[in-house]
């Protein structure tokens, strides 16, 4: 594959609990439906709940290979005629997980103690290399603002912000636009959307999105097939067709133009 970088980096966030994996699962099931692109997707939430979600098994994190490669550089372990990027680049592509429709890498959390400094310098270099092979990588973020002041989102075309029913969940939304600009993170754009939203309260969600500045993009209804499927483990990949989550989310995901309308 060309390593140019030829396409989409898009990053959801937000809140804790507002539904970030839900919507990145369901983002997933329609951008690899519809076989546009190929697609990387980064689970770079340290709880790692997204690959759950998906249903799709791994065995190690690049948090796991990040900690072995530390515990080798303590130890005087590494040869010299190998560069510490080369050994853990090659780490964190067995870590991939290859799917028909689309690849995932589990970031998980490095395990231990110390300075992780070097290794998370590396590691960002690799991720970045990797994202180049794809047509489009989508991220799971961990909730908050923690990624933000470690610039891991600085290569970010598209921030999705996902925000529930709360005050805390514009807060968090509004956050995130600030310190971006406090980083210098430039997005080309960012989105809100409401989830788990009733209709009548879309009007109310539209008038905090323009007084934070950040522009609205839509909701997702309550879905009682999602709870189902969460609570019983069941992936949303699997998820039915008329689901109305599923539904609203490519109706918003076609409207910021994600997908293609015949798609």
């Amino acid at each position: 594959m060309s390593m140019q970088k030829k396409g989409l980096v898009i990053s959801v966030s937000g809140k804790g609990g507002v539904g970030k994996t839900t919507i990145t699962a369901l983002t997933v099931r329609l951008l690899s439906e519809a076989k546009q692109r190929s697609l990387l997707v980064i689970d770079a939430n340290p709880d790692s709940n997204l690959a759950d979600v998906l249903g799709v098994p791994y065995k190690k994190t690049v948090g796991m290979r990040a900690s072995e490669l530390k515990k080798s550089i303590e130890k005087g372990e590494i040869p010299l005629q190998v560069t510490k990027r080369d050994l853990l680049e090659a780490r964190v592509f067995e870590t991939l997980v290859e799917n028909p429709n689309f690849d995932l890498l589990v970031m998980g959390r490095s395990e231990g103690e110390g300075c992780y400094c070097l290794v998370n310098n590396l590691l960002t270099s690799i991720i970045d290399t990797l994202a180049k092979n794809y047509d489009t990588t989508l991220m799971d973020m961990e909730a908050g603002l923690e990624h933000l002041s470690r610039r891991t989102d600085r290569d970010v075309d598209i921030m999705i912000i996902v925000t529930d029913m709360s005050h805390m969940g514009i807060q968090t939304a509004k956050r995130i636009k600030e310190l971006a600009k406090e980083v210098h993170i430039q997005f080309k754009k960012i989105y809100l959307i409401g989830n788990r939203f009733p209709p009548e309260m879309e009007s109310m969600l539209k008038e905090e999105a323009a007084k934070i500045g950040i522009e609205y993009a839509g909701i997702i209804p309550m879905d009682d097939n999602i709870l189902q499927y969460n609570l019983t483990g069941k992936p949303l990949l699997k998820l039915p067709e008329d689901s109305t989550a599923l539904k609203q989310l490519k109706t918003i995901l076609t409207d910021i133009g994600l997908l293609n309308v015949s798609s």
